[in-house]
């Protein structure tokens, strides 16, 4: 089958929720989406060296909070916090232009590691093909990394020019399994493009970390496996008398 479904939204409601929280009427609904779209194009641009893995976009009444994921916070914190200051009046003067009265909080959280984001881990390899990096080399460098953090399964695709070959090609590398019609699967997606003389090369990249079960399947494994739990029942089958079997048919005389 072909494996054109983002991993990510497949799996949204499941065991993955959304990067932007909030709802509003149809009239506006278009604006704040679009609204949202530039402040993630605008710290992902401005802030490209920050390593930034996602950014979550959250609106309860006039508050306008953002919460940044970044395997480098000192980066976009600055000294004393200057960092924080511009990104918050940046975000400001873009949100007032709809609202003026809207406050906005931002958030720095740190991703601890790294290897094992696939967003970031698609950067990586990106900008190393950037660098002029054999692309061989920077993705079983990335699958090495992961693999010494006990990763269930990881998967890295380049498509373009690889190389400066004149014939556009796909190259894989893998390392364990990635499920990815399993809904349970805990899988992380990550898209990146490098830019180089000779065109465009899409890095994509797919890591399997286990599987979640949904709420109601895990409290029903929590309560079966819960130490007491059926001991009776085993007792009650136990002290209960076997049945009798049937006495095997006797041959008839002259058989």
């Amino acid at each position: 089958m072909g494996q054109k479904v983002n991993p990510i939204g497949f799996r949204l409601g499941v065991n993955r929720t959304w990067d932007s929280k909030w709802f509003f009427n149809k009239k506006i609904y278009p604006e704040m989406v679009m609204e949202d779209f530039n402040i993630r194009k605008l710290l992902k641009t401005k802030w490209a060296n920050a390593s930034i893995s996602r950014v979550e976009i959250e609106r309860p009444a006039d508050l306008v909070k953002v919460t940044i994921y970044t395997a480098r916070p000192g980066a976009i914190i600055g000294r004393g916090g200057k960092g924080i200051e511009e990104i918050t009046h940046t975000i400001e003067r873009m949100v007032h232009k709809r609202h003026k009265e809207a406050r906005v909080y931002v958030n720095v959280n740190e991703v601890r590691q790294p290897e094992l984001d696939a967003q970031l881990v698609a950067e990586g390899v990106a900008q190393q093909i950037e660098r002029r990096v054999s692309h061989r080399r920077a993705m079983r460098q990335a699958v090495l990394r992961a693999s010494r953090l006990n990763v269930k399964g990881l998967k890295i695709i380049c498509a373009g020019r690889l190389g400066g070959s004149e014939m556009a090609r796909r190259e894989t590398e893998k390392h364990g399994k990635v499920p990815l019609h399993t809904l349970r699967a805990d899988i992380d997606y990550g898209l990146a493009v490098a830019r180089t003389i000779y065109g465009a090369i899409g890095v994509r990249v797919w890591i399997y970390k286990g599987e979640v079960l949904p709420e109601k399947s895990r409290r029903k494994d929590e309560y079966i496996d819960a130490p007491g739990h059926g001991s009776q029942d085993r007792e009650r089958r136990a002290t209960r008398r076997p049945r009798k079997q049937a006495a095997a048919p006797t041959p008839e005389a002259g058989e």
